[in-house]
């Protein structure tokens, strides 16, 4: 896409949001329509498919199983690995193929993020590796890798404290709304964009993931953290259902 087509493209947003408040018309605290699914990878112990609009995010598990190398092994605990990939035809600018630094530093964060909701200390000298591709990307894939990784986690009965939803909140220009498109990321005058990811541990009440980028103030970050925790427990509310689903048809 050109410099001059992208900016088109901004420009096309910000008129529709000026006229309907979203771009797709939603309420601030609307989640776009999301679809998901679990156990649908054979070779895997435990896999889940989610889509959150037009963002698509495969997980597959493998393990528990011996850690390797043996070096890294956690003799008191799990060794999770997680590996986050932005395929190339998921944007609509070519991603490079292959791993980059964003992607590694996605899969430490949504690592980090996940270790909360494992019962970690069930599996010492043991290692459990999660593999995400988001296949679409239209905003939000790091919170619909992080629903889609869960829910594989569970498929595969690793042992867990709870299922973590997650959702990414932000502004448009003074409106704080949840689950934004690419379009409204776009969107923006002055300070650019704002991008607030969200994961939650309902039954801990616990936040496990917070990032900001962009700029907004100290009571519009308390107010977006209250609309992404509402959110999240709606997303829960789903992510269960898709797993008892599983069961029921059995």
């Amino acid at each position: 896409m050109t410099a001059k087509k992208t900016e088109e493209k901004k420009t096309e947003s910000r008129k529709s949001y000026k006229a309907t408040g979203r771009i797709d018309k939603r309420k601030a605290t609307e989640m776009r329509p999301m679809e998901m699914s679990i156990g649908f990878l054979p070779n895997c112990a435990g896999s889940a498919r989610v889509k959150v609009g037009n963002t698509i995010a495969i997980a597959g598990v493998y393990g528990p199983k011996k850690a390797r190398p043996k070096h890294e092994e956690l003799k008191d605990k799990l060794l999770l690995r997680c590996y986050y990939d932005l395929v190339s035809f998921s944007v609509p600018d070519r991603a490079r193929p292959g791993p980059s630094r964003r992607s590694t530093e996605l899969g430490m964060v949504i690592k980090s993020a996940l270790e909360r909701s494992i019962f970690t200390e069930f599996y010492p000298r043991s290692m459990v590796e999660v593999f995400i591709e988001v296949v679409q990307a239209d905003a939000g894939s790091r919170c619909a890798s992080i629903i889609a990784a869960s829910l594989a986690l569970a498929d595969a009965g690793i042992e867990m404290r709870d299922l973590m939803p997650a959702v990414a909140c932000g502004k448009i220009d003074d409106l704080v709304c949840v689950d934004l498109t690419k379009a409204e990321e776009d969107y923006h005058e002055g300070e650019g964009p704002t991008d607030i990811p969200i994961a939650y541990l309902p039954n801990q009440d616990e936040i496990t993931l917070l990032q900001l980028d962009g700029k907004i103030s100290k009571e519009e970050l308390a107010q977006a953290i209250k609309m992404g925790i509402v959110a999240c427990k709606e997303i829960h509310k789903q992510m269960k259902q898709t797993i008892r689903s599983k069961y029921e048809k059995r």
